[in-house]
C-alpha cells in the first residue's frame, strides 16, 4: 500500500488574506514546517522491511545480490531495454558510461541541466562543451549541438529536462554524421515515453536516477539502460573494480555499485510507481487550474500521447523581476520553491573560462520557478500556494511599496 504524509497539511495555517498578512511584511508563514520541491515519496513499509529483513537473515547486503538483480530486471522492463545495470548514484553511471565509451577530449550538453552531468566529465578529465536549449521542452538545440562540435568531440550527452525527451531523432542523426558516441541523462524521465516508446533504449546508453527526490527512490542510486551486450557487459565490469571472476581482474574498475538495502528501496518504490505518478498527476491538474490566468505566468506542458510522470511542477515566469520576488516571497512563507538549473552550468565553476553565449539558457534561468509536489503535500497545501502566489503576482506594485517602506 502507498504511503503518504499529511504531516505537512496538518502543520498549515490559515495562510495570508491579504497582502500585509504575508510573512515577508510580518504575518506568520502559511506552512510551520518547511515544505520543500521534493520529498521522498515513500511505498508499502511493511513491503521495504520485509526485503531488508531477507537481506539482513541472508548477511548479502553487496555485491550483486538478489535484490539488485531484481531491480536491474524491473527496471529494464519498464525501459523497454535489454540490459540495465544498477549504480550507486546517476552520477557513477555517467561516469562508467564515459570510461566504457572510451571518451575523450570535449563532449557537447546542455548548460541546462544539474551541475553533476557536467561535473561526471570533468572528474574524468573530459571537457564539457555547453549548448544551447530550445522552447518549449528546455532540452538540446540540435542546431547548436551541431556548431559545438570539433574534432575533439567524442560524444554528446542529451539530457531529457523535467522527464520531457530530446529530440532524440535529430541527436541520433547528428552523432551518426559525426561518429560520435551518443548519450542520453534521463534521470527526472523514468516512466516517460519517446514517439510512444519508453525513455531507456536510445543512442548508446541512457542513466536514471533513483536519488531520494526521483519519482522512485533507491535512497540515493542510478542505472545504466542499453540494448548494446559488450557496452553493458564493460559497464558491468567497470562498477565492479573490473573483476572477471574472484582473483581475475580485466581492466580498470571502480566501486559503483548499488548495495542490497538500496535495492530493497527501489524495488519498493517501483511497485508503487503509477500511484506515485497519479497523485504527481493530479498535484500537476490542481496547480494548473489553481494558477490559471496569472499574467505573465504558465505552467509549462508535455507532449500530448506520450506517457509522464509530471514529477515536476515547472512554471515559466515572463514578467521581468516577478520570479524572484515570488521566491522571496513564498520562501518566507516556508514554500521552499528552487530556481532550477539557474544560473547555468556555463556561470559555473569550473567553467567560466569557456564564455560559452547561450541566449536561450540564460532566459530560461531568469524564468523557472519549481513548485512543491509528490506524495507529501495535499491539494489543499497546493491551493494555499497558489494563492500566496496568485496575491503576491496580483498586489505586486503594491506590495513593492510595502517592501520598499518596511526597509
Amino acid at each position: 500500500m502507498l504511503s503518504t504524509s499529511s504531516s505537512l497539511s496538518a502543520e498549515r495555517g490559515q495562510g495570508p488574506h491579504g497582502l500585509r498578512d504575508l510573512a515577508v511584511l510580518g504575518g506568520s508563514p502559511a506552512f510551520a514546517a518547511p515544505l520543500h520541491v521534493g520529498r521522498p515519496n515513500i511505498g508499502d513499509r511493511a513491503r521495504l522491511h520485509q526485503r531488508i529483513e531477507g537481506a539482513l537473515d541472508r548477511r548479502w547486503l553487496a555485491n550483486d545480490g538478489p535484490l539488485v538483480k531484481e531491480f536491474e530486471s524491473r527496471v529494464a522492463e519498464l525501459a523497454g531495454v535489454e540490459h540495465c545495470i544498477a549504480t550507486a548514484s546517476a552520477t557513477a553511471g555517467l561516469q562508467l558510461l564515459a570510461r566504457a565509451l572510451d571518451l575523450t577530449g570535449e563532449v557537447v550538453v546542455p548548460s541546462f541541466t544539474f551541475i553533476g552531468t557536467a561535473h561526471a566529465l570533468s572528474w574524468l578529465g573530459v571537457t564539457p562543451v555547453f549548448a544551447d536549449i530550445r522552447a518549449p521542452g528546455h532540452t538540446l538545440d540540435p542546431g547548436s549541438v551541431e556548431r559545438a562540435i570539433t574534432s575533439r568531440t567524442s560524444a554528446i550527452i542529451g539530457v531529457h529536462v523535467w522527464g520531457g525527451p530530446c529530440d532524440v531523432d535529430a541527436l541520433e542523426e547528428i552523432a551518426a554524421h559525426h561518429g560520435s558516441a551518443l548519450v542520453f541523462d534521463a534521470a527526472h524521465a523514468l516512466g516517460c515515453s519517446y514517439r510512444g516508446r519508453p525513455i531507456g533504449g536510445r543512442g548508446n546508453a541512457e542513466v536514471l536516477s533513483f536519488h531520494a527526490t526521483k519519482v522512485a527512490s533507491a535512497g540515493e542510486g542510478g542505472a545504466v539502460t542499453t540494448n548494446d551486450p559488450e557496452l553493458a557487459r564493460r559497464v558491468r565490469l567497470m562498477r565492479n573494480f573490473g573483476f572477471v571472476e574472484y582473483d581475475e581482474v580485466a581492466g580498470i574498475g571502480t566501486n559503483a555499485k548499488m548495495n542490497e538495502l538500496s535495492a530493497a528501496m527501489g524495488l519498493t518504490s517501483l511497485e508503487a510507481f503509477e500511484e506515485f505518478v497519479e497523485v504527481n498527476r493530479r498535484n500537476h491538474a490542481r496547480y494548473a487550474a489553481e494558477l490559471a490566468g496569472i499574467p505573465g505566468l504558465r505552467l509549462i506542458d508535455h507532449a500530448p500521447g506520450e506517457r509522464h510522470n509530471y514529477h515536476y511542477v515547472v512554471a515559466e515566469i515572463d514578467a521581468p523581476g516577478l520570479r524572484d520576488e515570488l521566491v522571496t516571497v513564498l520562501h518566507a512563507e516556508n514554500v521552499l520553491v528552487r530556481r532550477y538549473f539557474a544560473p547555468g552550468c556555463h556561470r559555473l565553476e569550473p567553467y567560466l573560462a569557456q564564455t560559452a553565449r547561450l541566449p536561450a539558457t540564460e532566459a530560461l534561468c531568469d524564468r523557472v520557478l519549481v513548485l512543491p509536489t509528490g506524495t507529501s503535500i495535499s491539494e489543499d497545501d497546493i491551493a494555499m500556494i497558489c494563492s500566496i502566489i496568485r496575491l503576491a503576482a496580483e498586489g505586486r506594485d503594491e506590495l513593492g511599496e510595502l517592501l520598499q517602506a518596511q526597509a
